[in-house]
């Protein structure tokens, strides 16, 4: 039987939109939030799944998860990846944890 071969962990930029729910942390008027989060995983679909499970620990409500890339994909697109940036991106990778970077609320206009 061969050895599985472990893939390495790779650390993802995702940006998740996410409504209210009771106990959330958001502003009282804020609709949803966006937040930049910094996951690992062996492939941006696992990064993915372990944010949504822990934003729902925390009582977030995740609608939908958009993905920009591991750090090697982002710097092949031209990115400009400052050092506060991934410092975040070391962290979420040697603590195997879901770093929130960014919250950015949302309002109605109304």
């Amino acid at each position: 039987m061969a050895d599985k071969v472990k893939r390495p962990q790779q650390v993802y930029t995702l940006l998740v939109e996410v409504g209210r729910k009771s106990g959330d942390g958001l502003p009282d008027t804020a609709t949803g939030a966006a937040l930049v989060c910094y996951a690992g995983g062996v492939d941006e679909a696992e990064a993915v799944r372990e944010t949504v499970a822990i934003l729902k620990q925390a009582d977030m409500a995740p609608l939908d998860v958009s993905g920009y890339g591991s750090l090697d994909e982002r710097l092949a697109e031209g990115h400009d990846i400052d050092d506060d940036e991934r410092a975040l991106m070391e962290r979420a990778r040697d603590e195997n944890a879901v770093i929130v970077a960014q919250m950015t609320p949302f309002y109605d206009k109304a």
